[in-house]
C-alpha cells in the first residue's frame, strides 16, 4: 500500500452526464487515489454513487442545473408545504422519491404512505404517485378500493381532457394504487408550480379518502362536490 500514500494517478471510467443533451456519456478522468477515496466515502454517506456525486460536484462548480437538482428542489418545496401538517414527509438525499405518511382514523389506526416519484428524464409523464397500504382488514380493503375507483372516475370525467393523450394511467393491486403525474397540455410548470400542484393533489386526495372511509359521503354527489371545490379553488392540476 505504499503507493496509496502518494498522489498516485488512477484512471476511472465513469458514466457522467452531459447536461447539454441530458444524456450520459463515457469519459476517462485522471484522479488522485486520495480524491477517489474521499469521493467514495462521501458518496456512501449521501447514499449515491461515484459517478453521480462527481457529476453533481462539477455541476455545482459550473453553476449548471441538473435533473437531480430540479427533483431535489421540488421535494424541498413539498416538504415545506407539508410542514406542521398531519402528513409526515421524508426524502432521502440523492433519491428521486419522496414519501409522506398519513394515519387513517379507522379502528387500529392503519397508515397510508404516499410515494412521489419524479422521473429524471420526463416525457409524457413527469412521475407517478403511489398510494401504499398494508392491511388485513377486508372492510378497509373494500373501502380503499371503492375510493380509488371513484377517484379515477371523477378524474376521467373532469380533468382527463386537460392532459396529453394516454398521460393519465392508473393501476391497483393488493397493496398499492398508482397514478401517473403529468402536466396539462400547453402548461409550463416550474419547480415551485410542480411542488404546489403535487402537494395540493395529495392533500385533497388524503382528506377525501378519510371522509370516504369515515362514511361522511352519503353518495357520489357529495364526494363530487368536494372534488369540484378542489378544481375550482385555483389549484394547479397535475
Amino acid at each position: 500500500h505504499s503507493t496509496s500514500r502518494r498522489q498516485r494517478q488512477m484512471c476511472i471510467r465513469d458514466s457522467l452526464q452531459s447536461e447539454v443533451k441530458m444524456k450520459k456519456s463515457m469519459y476517462s478522468l485522471m484522479l488522485s487515489e486520495q480524491v477517489v477515496e474521499a469521493i467514495d466515502r462521501l458518496a456512501l454517506e449521501q447514499n449515491t454513487n461515484r459517478s453521480r456525486l462527481i457529476n453533481e460536484i462539477l455541476a455545482d462548480y459550473l453553476s449548471l442545473m441538473t435533473p437531480e437538482k430540479h427533483i431535489a428542489d421540488v421535494f424541498r418545496s413539498i416538504e415545506s408545504l407539508f410542514d406542521r401538517t398531519e402528513l409526515i414527509a421524508a426524502h432521502a438525499m440523492n433519491d428521486n422519491t419522496l414519501s409522506l405518511k398519513s394515519s387513517l382514523v379507522y379502528r387500529y389506526r392503519p397508515t397510508i404512505r404516499y410515494e412521489v416519484e419524479l422521473f429524471r428524464t420526463p416525457e409524457r409523464n413527469i412521475g407517478q404517485l403511489k398510494v401504499n397500504f398494508r392491511t388485513q382488514s377486508p372492510d378497509l380493503i373494500v373501502g380503499l378500493t371503492e375510493f380509488f375507483r371513484l377517484w379515477a372516475r371523477l378524474e376521467n370525467t373532469y380533468v382527463l381532457k386537460l392532459f396529453p393523450e394516454n398521460a393519465l394511467n392508473y393501476t391497483l393491486d393488493e397493496t398499492r394504487f398508482t397514478r401517473s403525474l403529468s402536466v396539462p397540455v400547453n402548461a409550463r410548470y416550474d419547480d415551485d408550480d410542480c411542488a404546489n400542484a403535487i402537494s395540493s393533489y395529495i392533500k385533497v386526495f388524503d382528506a377525501m379518502l378519510k371522509k370516504h372511509l369515515s362514511g361522511a359521503y352519503s353518495d357520489l354527489t357529495a364526494m363530487e362536490d368536494d372534488y369540484l371545490a378542489y378544481l375550482n379553488s385555483g389549484a394547479l392540476i397535475i
